[in-house]
């Protein structure tokens, strides 16, 4: 099954929606759609130029929220079979739309393929292009063989260091995958990641956005957005996707 697009979601409780908002247009240099759903609680974040766009903010009505991917292809329910013939679990079946889990419990899903196929920009030197799992040690290497599996045609890679493992996708899609192992056994959850050409720059930016630096990695800096969800700044070619000398990695 071809993948045709892809959206990274960031997932924020409700009381925060308006926060998460307005942070995430301003670091990805976007602008808001109409709001969509019974309740109001789905945006796109429409990037500038005529690209398409490839991040949305849903507003969650229980847990702290996270991340998850929506997968476009041209048959969901052949692709929708599929994960389930791998080891995923049917959470919603909205028709056109079906909401999956993963062997380890990560959401994700499944959605009509709509002529999407220009990737937004660099913006400001930065790009929010990834999707990271955050997987407990005992699912790690079985939820990395079920995700290769359900994307046959993405490219898949060993990181930078053990606990990395990416899924690389064709080129000209928007968001790829990032699967880390944790070092602890707890809920598998998700975060969003970006490219970064300068991270320090690139903090400083978000923080007068009014988000809050968390800590320092190898070769990123965790932060936290105004509305309290966890995200990650990456010394990763914008453009690229991949560490400098190592094209596709983490």
């Amino acid at each position: 099954m071809t993948t045709r697009w892809t959206y990274a979601f960031v997932d924020r409780p409700v009381p925060r929606f308006a926060q998460a908002c307005d942070f995430w247009t301003g670091a990805t240099g976007t602008r808001l759609s109409d709001p969509r759903g019974e309740r109001r609680e789905f945006v796109t974040l429409v990037p500038p130029g005529g690209a398409d766009a490839c991040v949305k903010v849903q507003a969650v009505a229980s847990g702290p929220g996270g991340a998850h991917l929506d997968f476009c292809v041209d048959d969901v329910r052949k692709f929708a079979k599929g994960a389930e013939a791998l080891g995923a679990h049917v959470v919603a079946d909205q028709g056109t739309l079906v909401v999956l889990r993963s062997p380890a419990g990560q959401l994700f899903c499944a959605d009509p393929w709509r002529g999407q196929s220009t990737r937004p920009p660099v913006v400001r030197g930065t790009r929010l292009d990834q999707v990271c799992l955050d997987i407990p040690p005992s699912l790690h290497d079985a939820e990395v063989a079920f995700w290769a599996a359900l994307l046959p045609d993405w490219e898949s890679l060993s990181g930078s260091l053990p606990e990395f493992h990416v899924l690389k996708p064709p080129a000209g899609l928007p968001v790829r995958i990032l699967l880390q192992r944790l070092d602890e056994e707890r809920p598998v959850s998700a975060h969003l990641d970006l490219a970064c050409a300068d991270i320090g720059a690139t903090r400083a930016e978000h923080e007068r956005l009014g988000a809050e630096f968390v800590a320092d990695g190898s070769r990123w800096t965790v932060m936290r957005d105004p509305a309290g969800g966890t995200y990650c700044l990456t010394g990763r070619d914008p453009e690229t996707g991949g560490l400098p000398g190592r094209p596709g990695r983490r």
